[in-house]
Order: C-alpha cells, then sequence, then structure tokens
C-alpha cells in the first residue's frame, strides 16, 4: 500500500493568499493555480480582470509541473533545444505546456503539487508561482 502526499486545499489558500497580496500590491491581475500531486486542481482563483485564457494556461502550467516535478518552463525549454528538442505532443496529453509559470512543490524530496501563475509575463508568472510555493514549504516545516 501507498501513501500519498498531496496539497489539501488549506495549502492552496496559503499560496493564494500570498500570491494575491502581491497581485494587489503590484496593481497586477493574473489567475493563480494549485495543483495536487497528480497535477489536478485543488484549487483556482482568477483576480478581477485576469485575462479569460489564462484560466486553461494556468491550469495547464499547473498540470505540467507537478507532472513532470519541475517548473513548465523548463519543459518547454528542453523542447525547443535546437539538438535534442522534441514535439511536446510526445507526452501524450494537450494538458502539457512549456510556457514559464508553473512550478511543482517540493517536500522532503517528493513532488507533492503545484503553483501556477498565469496572465502576466512568464517572468512574472514564475516569480509569483515560486512565491507561493515556498509560502506552502515554509509552512508545512514543523515549529522548532
Amino acid at each position: 500500500m501507498q501513501i500519498r502526499r498531496s496539497l489539501d486545499h488549506r495549502d492552496a489558500l496559503i499560496a493564494i493568499e500570498t500570491i494575491e497580496a502581491e497581485l494587489r500590491r503590484r496593481n497586477k491581475a493574473a489567475v493563480l493555480a494549485i495543483g495536487d500531486d497528480h497535477g489536478e486542481l485543488v484549487a483556482l482563483l482568477r483576480v478581477n480582470m485576469a485575462p479569460l485564457q489564462s484560466i486553461t494556461i494556468a491550469t495547464n502550467k499547473a498540470f505540467t509541473a507537478a507532472r513532470e516535478g519541475q517548473p513548465s518552463r523548463d519543459l518547454g525549454i528542453k523542447s525547443r533545444d535546437p539538438k535534442s528538442g522534441f514535439d511536446i505532443a510526445y507526452y501524450g496529453d494537450r494538458r502539457f505546456v512549456g510556457w514559464g509559470g508553473g512550478v511543482p512543490v517540493i517536500v522532503d524530496g517528493l513532488t507533492v503539487g503545484s503553483v501556477a501563475v498565469s496572465g502576466l509575463s512568464e517572468d512574472e508568472d514564475e516569480e509569483l508561482a515560486k512565491l507561493g510555493a515556498a509560502r506552502i514549504i515554509e509552512a508545512a516545516k514543523p515549529e522548532r
């Protein structure tokens, strides 16, 4: 029998509150997607005025980051490599994407979920996703 470790809705709220506060500070809007250890959605927030298409993109970034255990941008870079690149369609699921903004949440060497942001530049999406993931990991540490 296997015991899974996965993000739950409380973890998702931690990331959402952290990223939403930073978006407010910057006066920007985006879509936030939090995935479980399989990349399936735990929570989604579309901040007012965030682009509609970013809902699907954020969801797919979260899926990619959790399923691959690496940032979604890394998969995109590898697929576009001039020598060893590959068609991302070979992954067999249209939800895999190679845009920056999805990051895995790794605890004790295990991918337990993902945080993704869409609607801003790739760099800003990724920066905010990393902020949310770091806050989840920080909150998961036992009190010392």
